[in-house]
């Protein structure tokens, strides 16, 4: 029950940040409410797809709509009332795409996938709502500028492949993962880390 509220605290995270995607593109409350939806439970409305998963998991427990409507209406009032938090949503975001990439990971694993799979799902499950919101809202995705983002995920999904490998217990593989990736995208974050620029000749 507490990874399952995680994961609903996830989805409130992930809204909240595709409302604030929204709001500087004159977009009415269903736009903004899309966005954030789409933003919060993308990544793992895609990785059932790909795992033939059905029904998806925000059609079976709808109180992941329920969470999405509510984050999104009061971040629209608070906004109304005060510019948003800096660096608080940026560590709130971390700790979310942590949650997203290994619950991802774990359900990969359900299906019986192979090791490179398990990566793959477990990266997309927490990257792919934040391309979605960029696209809509007429960015370049966050995966493919500087920062180091879809990196940490799949850097936390390989902590821990790699703990459970060694004989680390599940339980204690799947909160080292979440860690793994949130330090590396706060430490990222903090000294303004990045990987390598394609620079035009």
């Amino acid at each position: 029950m507490l990874l399952y509220y995680l994961d609903l605290a996830g989805v409130a995270v992930f809204a909240v940040s595709g409302v604030l995607a929204a709001r500087d593109r004159d977009l009415d409350l269903l736009g903004v409410l899309v966005v954030a939806a789409i933003t919060a439970i993308g990544g793992g409305t895609l990785r059932d797809l790909l795992l033939d998963r059905h029904p998806i998991f925000w059609i079976t427990d709808t109180w992941y709509l329920v969470v999405i409507l509510a984050a999104t209406i009061a971040t629209v009032l608070y906004l109304r009332l005060r510019q948003p938090p800096g660096i608080s949503l940026q560590v709130a975001d971390a700790f979310g795409l942590g949650l997203f990439a290994l619950s991802g990971a774990q359900y990969a694993e359900a299906a019986n996938s192979s090791p490179l799979i398990v990566v793959l799902m477990g990266t997309m499950t927490g990257v792919t709502g934040g391309v979605i919101r960029d696209v809509i809202t007429a960015k370049v995705p966050l995966i493919l500028r500087q920062e180091i983002y879809a990196t940490a995920a799949i850097a936390g999904v390989l902590a821990y492949l790699g703990m459970k490998q060694l004989g680390v217990p599940e339980s204690y593989a799947f909160p080292g993962g979440i860690l793994v990736v949130v330090g590396i995208r706060l430490v990222a974050i903090r000294w303004g880390l990045h990987l390598p620029v394609v620079h035009k000749p």
